[in-house]
């Protein structure tokens, strides 16, 4: 007996109205994709732009957003590739009238495990940074107080004493290899010959490394170097650190642009102490 054949039954008009609403969802799904990573990739930039615009110092670099952004055009492309692909062979199977018509679920469960990691990466992104954009903010806006009284010199306030300041930022630059040459006791010195003065201690630190790079530019920046961070109690009790703007010293020296790292180091070593 002849085995039964298999009756194909032409597909029908909306069974390919159906396959082309599902083909302009895919379209639409990698076309979203690109338009986003479009966004992602150029917000780096920016925030670059929007730093200089606003004359700020030091500009952090985003330049993982630009893979973030460039991995999903790329899948916004693979997308669409796909789905255009999937639906000429779905369509060449209606055309034959094959009753069992390919269909997978590959590229929606590739797409979904591909923006997981993709959100998962930019979130560990985000917090990694967070601290170090914490303490940016916080430089920023001491140099836009130091800008503004025109004093040249940055008051820090600390939640310690003059002298857990001192040892805190002493241990700060052991820690970091920094030499100490000098540590200035005004106050000490005053009660020797009989005068009262608050708590107010000088220490004077720095690297021959990274100032002899700045003298050799700027001869005139030896008056001010090494570095110095002024330790002192005001009238209230309140204790500061309080140290030359680099802004400051980069004009009056006319140091270049390269070299200011070299002295920045004073801000992260007050903010730390004052911690």
């Amino acid at each position: 007996m002849d085995a039964p054949t298999e009756v194909r039954q032409p597909a029908e008009l909306r069974d390919y109205l159906a396959a082309e609403r599902t083909l302009l969802a895919w379209i639409r799904t990698g076309l979203a994709l690109m338009g986003f990573g479009f966004v992602v990739a150029r917000f780096g930039l920016f925030l670059q732009q929007l730093q200089i615009a606003q004359q700020a110092p030091t500009a952090q670099h985003y330049g993982l957003s630009l893979w973030f952004g460039t991995a999903l055009i790329g899948a916004g492309v693979a997308v669409n590739l796909f789905s255009g692909w999937h639906h000429l062979q779905l369509t060449r199977s209606m055309d034959l009238g094959h009753t069992k018509r390919p269909h997978s679920i590959t590229l929606a469960v590739a797409v979904a495990l591909f923006l997981a990691l993709v959100g998962l990466a930019m979130a560990t992104y985000l917090v990694s940074v967070r601290g170090t954009t914490t303490i940016q903010s916080e430089i920023n806006e001491e140099r836009l107080m130091t800008t503004l009284t025109s004093k040249g010199i940055i008051d820090k306030p600390s939640k310690h004493s003059v002298d857990e300041t001192v040892e805190k930022l002493k241990n700060i630059l052991q820690s970091k290899e920094v030499a100490l040459f000098s540590l200035i006791d005004h106050s000490g010195e005053a009660e020797k010959v009989g005068m009262k003065m608050r708590p107010t201690k000088l220490l004077i630190f720095g690297s021959p490394k990274a100032g002899t790079p700045l003298m050799l530019a700027a001869p005139s920046t030896a008056i001010d170097l090494p570095l110095k961070i002024l330790v002192w109690e005001d009238g209230a009790g309140k204790v500061w650190l309080s140290y030359n703007s680099p802004e400051y010293l980069k004009e009056r020296h006319g140091l270049p642009q390269g070299l200011l790292q070299n002295i920045r180091v004073v801000e992260m070593l007050a903010t730390k102490a004052g911690e």
